[in-house]
């Protein structure tokens, strides 16, 4: 029936919406980066030094922003991963029900908190306290910064392992307990291996808000693009660049051009995540 025809087509239109504005979006990056390639050429972007606006000579090289991106990224998600899936056990397996219904709510109110909060938090708190701990000229560091993205990330990642984990059916544990098995045997050999393609799933999310966050560590990193992999110096993310240099920036310039780079490498960069994450859940079985 006609009815039957134009609801799947309103369908499929709703569903080809995502892809359209991600090809947009595409589109419009490779629009206002293309000048770039001609003068002076992508040669300049694999540069160790990023001094846009510069009475001598101009540098365009994303590189320390990279390693600045990953290393508080990386940093992040050492503490995040462990701590939140930890936390989801506990709260999913261990914790009483009187336990999870205070520590469910505190947990999705971190979530809700906004980032320049966050960011507040952070110089205030936890910049002194890593400058008085290690001794250093200042706090603003890829430290600073990663232990401020894993309070925003362990939120999101608990609420969804803590999902996964609770979906696993009950007959599981039954027959692993049924065999003689302890609480713990259950939960780490039969519970989390079940689990596994939503705790993966919660972790890529956690990924994602991490590297794509941007006021946080605009205000805790010290904004240095030097290119380091010291945990304790100063760095400066792709994404704080854009923030902190797209609003003053000459239109069409090279300089412009850059920062344009830099969204396509984040865009690239999220892109193989995705693609990763789909390849590890279609291992586990998640995904067909």
């Amino acid at each position: 029936m006609w009815k039957d025809k134009a609801m799947r087509l309103l369908m499929l239109s709703a569903a080809s919406t995502s892809i359209f504005l991600v090809a947009l979006i595409f589109i419009f990056l490779m629009k206002e980066s293309a000048p770039f390639v001609l003068k002076p050429g992508l040669g300049a972007l694999i540069d160790r030094q990023w001094i846009p606006v510069s009475f001598v000579e101009e540098h365009f090289g994303i590189l320390p922003l990279v390693t600045g991106s990953a290393l508080v990224t990386g940093l992040s998600m050492l503490f995040t991963i462990p701590l939140s899936v930890l936390g989801a056990i506990y709260i999913a397996e261990i914790a009483s029900p009187v336990e999870r219904e205070i520590l469910k709510p505190f947990i999705e109110l971190l979530a809700s908190i906004p980032s320049v909060v966050l960011g507040f938090f952070g110089l205030v708190v936890l910049a002194p306290l890593i400058k008085n701990l290690f001794g250093l000229g200042t706090g603003l560091t890829a430290l600073t910064g990663a232990l401020l993205l894993t309070l925003m990330a362990i939120p999101t990642v608990i609420t969804l392992s803590e999902d996964a984990i609770m979906s696993v059916p009950r007959a599981y544990k039954d027959a692993s307990q049924a065999l003689g098995a302890s609480d713990l045997q259950t939960i780490f050999q039969v519970i989390i291996p079940a689990a596994l393609p939503g705790i993966i799933a919660a972790i890529m999310l956690g990924v994602g808000r991490v590297i794509g966050e941007t006021m946080a560590v605009l205000m805790v990193t010290g904004n240095s693009a030097i290119m380091t992999w010291s945990p304790l110096a100063p760095v400066r993310t792709m994404t704080a660049t854009i923030a902190a240099e797209m609003g003053e920036v000459s239109f069409g310039s090279m300089h412009y051009q850059a920062l344009f780079w830099i969204g396509l490498v984040l865009l690239a960069v999220t892109f193989v995540l995705n693609v990763i994450a789909q390849r590890v859940l279609v291992r586990y079985g998640m995904m067909k």
